[in-house]
């Protein structure tokens, strides 16, 4: 889109070529700048770059190019950018600024202050992640950088407006801007850019250099071609970043140089396990950084797309579904399937983002584990004691579950580790778990407030400790068990209510004794796990939306699937047969320790209750969509000593009041709990503040709406839920999904 006015009148190009030309062309068709003029030491490219289009004007000296310049851009190769800067010197006038599109921001600064004696303030190193394996000005192109990256690496003194306009010209140019500092920059650039385009030009000369080189090309398959495609770029050039690069590249090389004898040796010793450790995690992690380019999921946000849900007023809720695998479960068989010795197979395993960020956390503590593949996972474990240091800092997305599970697990652990996640998971607090397991001696370090990211200090001593814990968690008991196995003695942890079992059942279920009596969940330190199968059931929580839609919408009739129904499970079906809610359970059974059944759920009217406080902790994500029953029960219904809602991926109570609110549904927030009278739901516009359980609680709203509901900040949904736009039309409900 063009600016209204330019915001630079003069932009000149120092070694117009493709980046060069394709910056200008772009910059002059976005209305950036009024006038362009480029020079090149071929006089000829410039004079073609006038005739093309690319450039207003050509330079056929660097001052004439220079001197009435506002933005001066070095766009030459970087073994040039010294001499270049000599000729630029005597005739940048005042107030200019220079920037450079370089690939190696080390080797610019340095030739910056061999010139000018320092690097001044108007100066902003810049590289775009953009190119072509054609050079020369005739390749440029106006559209080169859209939907690219552009690094620029910036120095504590310089000027801010000078860096806020260079911003603004590669945005103008469709670009999307990050900083980073130098030398970061150039180890980057020598992983992710000039190793590939080092080992595609010593492939294809090795390939080249063989006796029958005619046969290998002929019959190369498009992978080859795709890779070695790298190795037509302008040899010089690269010739040039590579020595301006050596020492990052040095160092990446050496790593690869290993890894690569790694693999040699694996395969004349015919190692599957190692061959096959480093394929998966190779498959998995370009996955995993594909999401990361593409959608920044793992990195800022599990999802940061400003997804909203369209939801027309009414619809039917009727058929037979199943939902999305447990995802509590599906943590818990990742991590004890890591921890034990032997392979162990699951099923049903939910591909949401949560649980993959748990699975790429083994990935990088060296456990192998192949899938998922629809719900299949095979998890070769490594033993209770054989997880190795990961890479960096563990990056757990927006799982609370993951958070608090892993500290427990780590607490005990020989290497140091981090835990970080993405803003609505670093401002939850970790303190519920971090204090005791401190008791037991465990080493963390956290943000103010107990928040994330927390910093674990390995080879610390645990000891057992007996816990009361002063509110019903599941996570901080199943935190506090996960440490106990670590741990000298017998960890004790008593409940003050009743809550989710999974982690006791599965270590049981692992063969690592878990006793239970009455409120107090304990375990010994010291013991082993072994491996086996394990069938996720659905997981009650993803139920429980269609559940209140079919208990609300009349003429309903719905059922639902190989749902669990672990006791400390059902209090959302306890509360809506409390409600008048026409439920009945078929077909009950167990699988892997864990009862299941299908779930059948017909319309009836709802009645406003006193939510008995015993269920509470055993309904405590399904209080969004309970909410929403509420509204449409007759009478009043009161709930508290729900004081745990309010910490959750968002303060539920309060976030749920506010949005019914802007439905024209009163609602009495208290400390604990919340009063809700039954009333008719309006349209409107809702906010979820990315928590999937309030936007899909919202979404069920929309069946006994008076009008649309657009939700608000939705792309969380895929961390619990990924297919529940496709059931929620399966069943009838009248969903959309924009951005």
């Amino acid at each position: 889109m063009s600016q209204a006015q330019p915001r630079i009148q003069t932009l000149a190009i120092i070694g117009l070529g493709l980046i060069g030309g394709s910056l200008a062309k772009a910059a002059k068709r976005a209305g950036f700048t009024a006038h362009t003029i480029g020079y090149s030491l071929n006089f000829s490219e410039v004079k073609l770059g006038v005739e093309l289009g690319v450039v207003d004007a050509a330079a056929s000296t660097v001052e004439a190019a220079v001197k009435n310049a506002d933005v001066v851009v070095v766009a030459v190769p970087v073994k040039a950018f010294e001499s270049s800067l000599l000729e630029i010197k005597p005739h940048l006038k005042s107030g200019a600024i220079l920037t450079d599109v370089g690939s190696v921001k080390g080797c610019f600064l340095s030739a910056v202050k061999k010139v000018f004696g320092e690097v001044p303030g108007f100066v902003v190193p810049g590289h775009p992640i953009a190119g072509s394996e054609k050079s020369g000005v005739v390749a440029a192109d106006a559209n080169l950088y859209r939907h690219h990256k552009v690094i620029l690496t910036p120095l504590e003194h310089t000027s801010n407006s000078v860096l806020n306009l260079v911003r603004e010209m590669w945005e103008a140019c469709g670009a999307t801007v990050l900083e980073m500092e130098v030398d970061h920059h150039d180890e980057v650039l020598a992983a992710t850019s000039h190793l590939p385009h080092l080992i595609a030009f010593s492939l294809v000369d090795t390939l080249a250099g063989e006796e029958e080189n005619q046969e290998i090309f002929r019959y190369a398959a498009g992978g080859f071609r795709d890779f070695t495609r790298i190795a037509a770029s302008d040899p010089v050039m690269w010739h040039d970043i590579f020595l301006a690069n050596h020492d990052a590249l040095l160092n990446v090389l050496g790593r690869f140089s290993q890894d690569l004898d790694m693999l040699k040796r694996a395969i004349e010793a015919k190692d599957s396990q190692t061959l096959l450790g480093v394929f998966t995690r190779a498959r998995s992690a370009r996955e995993h950084f594909t999401k990361i380019l593409s959608g920044q999921s793992y990195t800022n946000t599990m999802n940061t797309k400003n997804v909203i849900f369209k939801m027309k007023a009414g619809g039917a809720v009727n058929g037979v579904i199943r939902v999305a695998g447990d995802k509590s479960i599906s943590h818990r068989s990742i991590m004890l399937g890591a921890l034990a010795d032997g392979i162990t197979d699951v099923e049903g395993f939910l591909e949401g983002e949560d649980s993959l960020a748990t699975l790429q956390a083994f990935r990088d503590m060296g456990v192998v584990i192949e899938g998922p593949d629809e719900g299949r996972v095979r998890i070769h474990g490594v033993g209770i004691n054989g997880l190795k240091a990961p890479p960096g800092p563990i990056y757990l997305g927006n799982s609370g579950t993951g958070m608090r599970l892993f500290s427990g697990l780590l607490a005990g652990q020989a290497f140091d580790t981090e835990l970080t996640g993405d803003e609505s998971l670093s401002a939850r607090p970790m303190e519920r778990v971090a204090a005791p397991l401190r008791l037991m001696g465990a080493n963390i370090e956290s943000n103010e407030g107990g928040r994330p990211p927390l910093k674990i200090k390995g080879g610390q001593q645990l000891k057992a400790i007996d816990y009361n814990m002063p509110m019903a968690s599941a996570q901080v008991k199943s935190c506090l068990l996960l440490a106990g196995m670590y741990a000298e003695g017998e960890t004790r942890v008593t409940e003050p209510a009743p809550t989710r079992d999974h982690t006791e059942r599965m270590l049981n279920g692992f063969g690592y004794t878990v006793k239970r009596d009455g409120a107090v969940a304990s375990l010994k330190g010291g013991s082993s796990l072994t491996a086996g199968k394990i069938d996720v059931p659905a997981d009650i929580s993803s139920a429980a939306f269609f559940m209140v839609a079919a208990s609300i919408t009349p003429g309903a009739d719905l059922l639902l699937q190989h749902v669990g129904l672990n006791p400390t499970r059902t209090g959302v079906i306890n509360i809506l047969r409390e409600m008048g809610a026409n439920i009945v359970i078929e077909n009950e059974g167990e699988v892997g320790g864990e009862p299941v059944g299908n779930i059948r759920i017909k319309y009836a009217p709802l009645k406003g209750i006193h939510i008995p406080e015993d269920q509470v902790p055993l309904a405590i994500d399904e209080f969004p969509v309970l909410f929403i029953a509420a509204v449409c029960a007759e009478g009043e219904t009161v709930l508290t000593g729900a004081e745990e809602l309010r910490v959750k991926e968002s303060d539920r109570i309060q976030v749920m009041a506010d949005g019914l609110a802007q439905l024209g549904v009163r609602t009495e927030v208290r400390p604990d709990g919340i009063v809700i009278k039954h009333s008719k739901i309006q349209g409107g516009v809702v906010h979820s503040h990315g928590d999937h359980r309030i936007a899909m609680s919202f979404a069920v709203a929309s069946l006994i709406a008076e009008d649309s509901i657009t939700i608000k900040d939705c792309a969380n949904v895929a961390t619990s839920f990924p297919n529940f736009v496709e059931l929620a039309e399966q069943v009838g409900m009248n969903i959309e999904v924009g951005a």
